[in-house]
């Protein structure tokens, strides 16, 4: 029975069904850079960069029996996986994870883990030198950035504009007004329901002194700004539209099974997982863990001759952690009696002490740190 695996996108779904097929099939995982990266902890290495190695996992050493590609998928049909470089990765089963990206520094721009760490120090340096830190975008990106400056640099005025009208919508009442009062207490200032009037003239992650106008008729002087909004699904791979048709946000369709729903109904040996599905809840790292283990289950099923039953049921409540630095921060969490808020310590606890370090670390093995 062929075995061959192929898994595009080393991100949070696809290394976890690579990592744990790799023991019954031959997978290959196809990824331009040379680490899984854990981008949780993205804005704690820009403020902290003599810890920014934990966030990096070593592929040659995630993956023991498995085979590595650097390269990017430029086409997938139903196949295989036709590569940058010219190259076709033939496969009898394929899962797609290619993931989403988004604004620097809360994911790195650099394939290599070499090039992301000089980047992240780079920076650091930059907004060192800077008194006034303007952060456009108060979601969830922008809060926890805003918190981890504050964290190393309690006396920077940091600056968080945003053109909602509130911070977390669909949040509990609760939970958000602990967000304001620890935002409150940290010096955090955040303006609501208005915008920039105009393009800023200065990069972003650079230190130069700048004044921006906005729509309600204020003024910000900062010394640096940074970009906190602006998701992007990866999936350009897919839009020729030999293996399916994408959604209008660029999603890919997929069955409770997590099956691609392809140009000929559903494709039973094609998967896809994490940001790039279109099921219906935020975007999220524990949600592709969660894709991953249905993936696996059902790979695993059928290289032995069984059917793939194992289904991924989206959550009813949205759920966060969200930390403030390493020992603040809000979040919400299901339970069996509706979403519940958790205190600070909590939050600590399960994400904000090391952004999940340990978790994947037993899981994919020891960092680069």
């Amino acid at each position: 029975m062929s075995r061959t695996v192929a898994v595009v996108g080393g991100g949070y779904g696809g290394t976890a069904v690579a990592k744990t097929l790799e023991s019954v099939g031959d997978v290959v995982l196809i990824d331009p850079r040379d680490a899984f990266v854990n981008v949780a902890a993205s804005l704690r290495a820009l403020a902290r960069p003599d810890w920014a190695g934990n966030m990096f996992f070593p592929f040659e050493t995630v993956l023991s029996r498995g085979t590595v590609i650097r390269d990017r998928a430029v086409s997938v049909d139903p196949g295989g996986v036709t590569l940058a470089s010219g190259e076709r990765v033939a496969a009898d089963y394929l899962v797609l994870a290619t993931g989403s990206s988004y604004a620097y520094p809360a994911r790195p721009s650099a394939d290599s883990m070499a090039a992301a760490l000089d980047d992240l120090r780079q920076t650091n340096k930059e907004l060192a030198s800077a008194e006034r830190v303007l952060i456009l975008g108060a979601g969830p990106v922008g809060l926890e950035l805003a918190g981890e400056i504050k964290g190393v640099w309690p006396e920077k005025h940091v600056t968080i504009v945003d053109p909602a009208e509130r911070l977390l919508p669909g949040f509990k009442r609760e939970m958000r007004d602990d967000l304001h009062r620890q935002l409150d207490e940290f010096g955090i200032e955040v303006r609501l329901s208005t915008s920039l009037a105009g393009p800023l003239t200065t990069e972003a992650g650079r230190a130069a002194t700048l004044t921006a106008t906005t729509t309600d008729g204020g003024e910000i002087t900062a010394d640096i700004w940074f970009r906190a909004f602006g998701l992007r699904i990866n999936s350009d791979y897919l839009v020729d539209g030999r293996l399916t048709t994408l959604t209008s946000q660029g999603q890919v369709r997929v069955t409770k099974t997590l099956n691609v729903r392809g140009l000929d109904g559903i494709l039973g040996h094609v998967y896809a997982v994490g940001d790039l599905t279109d099921v219906a809840e935020d975007k999220l790292a524990a949600y592709a863990l969660q894709h991953a283990e249905v993936v696996a289950q059902n790979i695993t099923a059928q290289l032995r001759g069984e059917r793939a039953v194992a289904t991924y049921q989206p959550m009813p409540d949205p759920m966060i952690l969200l930390p403030l630095g390493p020992q603040h921060g809000v979040g919400q969490m299901p339970t069996p009696g509706g979403p519940a808020v958790i205190p600070a310590a909590t939050v600590a606890e399960y994400k904000g002490v090391d952004l999940f370090t340990g978790r994947f670390t037993a899981q994919f093995g020891p960092t680069a740190a």
